[in-house]
């Protein structure tokens, strides 16, 4: 199942994939799109935007004599995704307590 995500969600996202390898374009479009509907035409800007933010920085490689661009994460991105990961906690309790229609772990 693919859902679909909000800007702030997707640059979330986009980081956590980054977090763990540097990664070139066309692969870390195929790992979001995996999981949420998303366009190239949708996460390029993104990409772009976390450049200028430097939250990101990027590097061309050559790969089997083609050249591929790469995005990396950069200290701020990272503390940017701590606190992503911080707010993606509380909001899963908040929408968990809705769902289990305030039953989530909680004595009645």
């Amino acid at each position: 199942m693919r859902y679909t995500v909000s800007g702030t969600l997707l640059e979330a996202c986009v980081l956590g994939v980054l977090s763990v390898e540097p990664t070139y374009g066309y692969d870390l479009t195929q790992k979001v799109q995996s999981v949420l509907t998303v366009s190239e035409s949708t996460l390029y800007p993104v990409l772009r935007r976390l450049l200028g933010e430097e939250l990101l920085r990027a590097y061309d490689a050559t790969h089997d004599g083609r050249n591929r661009r790469y995005y990396e994460i950069t200290e701020q991105g990272t503390v940017l995704l701590s606190q992503y990961q911080d707010d993606w906690q509380q909001y899963k309790k908040q929408v968990e307590k809705l769902i289990t229609g305030g039953q989530s772990g909680e004595q009645k």
